[in-house]
């Protein structure tokens, strides 16, 4: 057995005050955004399964290229419809934003996940031309770093558009998820982790990635941001980590909304 406890190094919601009405508050913000005078697409299929669909935010004018963001939830939780306000920072500054869901555990195991993420963003990318940035939060951290690994989903031609990647509190070793309750459901084993924690693969060549944390996250979430950041800088690709400030694990998603932060500017800038 282990000697930390894993299920709360991994607790956000359990150490940030009113947690519980989080989810509620995301929903009806995104709802209310799509209501708004901006152009939306939704539901746009990109397979088969009733999950693979994304959502397409459009600037004003014609699009200076193609950014996507992938929503977290432990791959256990959550869709794109409580994400849509987040477009807003990037869709200010002229980008088109797609906003991709996929199946999650326990019907989806996480290299199903790789798969469907890769096919959204090729799928998007057929839509709006022109240059590449992804980010994703959380467990759409995880999945944003893998398009860069190796053996990344993404076709050549998908990849030579890829500017820079953003992985937002994400998760990049997934060895210490074996240790939770969680994991009943992940059902994550040795070999998986292996295959599918982007710290443990080999990063295409000329990758750009930022690992960007909350200062006041849960100190495990700083660590796997800093892993990421360490080991990629030692196999030769430009690899960055930021600590802002005092900001929790969803505090911090607060600056996609914003035109002009720091966050949207690593993002799309």
């Amino acid at each position: 057995m282990p000697n930390r406890d894993w299920d709360d190094a991994y607790a956000n919601m359990a150490h940030i005050e009113g947690s519980d009405k989080l989810p509620a508050l995301w929903s009806e913000r995104a709802a209310a955004y799509r209501q708004s005078a901006v152009r939306i697409e939704e539901g746009i299929a990109y397979g088969d399964d009733p999950r693979e669909r994304f959502d397409l935010v459009w600037p004003d004018g014609d699009p200076k290229g193609l950014a996507v963001f992938v929503h977290g939830g432990y791959w256990l939780r959550m869709d794109k419809s409580y994400w849509t306000d987040l477009a807003e920072g990037a869709r200010a500054n002229g980008w088109a934003v797609a906003l991709p869901q996929y199946t999650l555990a326990p019907a989806a195991r996480l290299a199903q996940m790789t798969q469907q993420i890769g096919a959204a963003i090729s799928q998007a990318a057929t839509l709006v031309p022109g240059p590449l940035r992804i980010a994703g939060h959380s467990a759409g951290g995880h999945l944003v770093s893998r398009m860069t690994c190796a053996d990344s989903p993404l076709s050549e031609n998908v990849r030579s558009r890829l500017q820079h990647t953003l992985s937002i509190s994400g998760l990049h070793d997934l060895r210490p998820l074996m240790w939770t309750a969680m994991n009943k459901d992940l059902q994550i084993d040795e070999d998986e982790a292996q295959r599918e924690s982007p710290a443990l693969l080999r990063p295409l060549p000329g990758t750009r990635i930022t690992a960007w944390v909350g200062g006041g996250e849960r100190p495990e979430f700083i660590r796997q941001s800093r892993l990421l950041a360490m080991i990629w800088q030692g196999l030769d690709v430009q690899t960055d980590v930021v600590i802002d400030g005092k900001h929790d694990h969803f505090s911090l998603l607060e600056g996609l909304k914003q035109a002009e932060s720091p966050l949207t500017a690593a993002f799309v800038e």
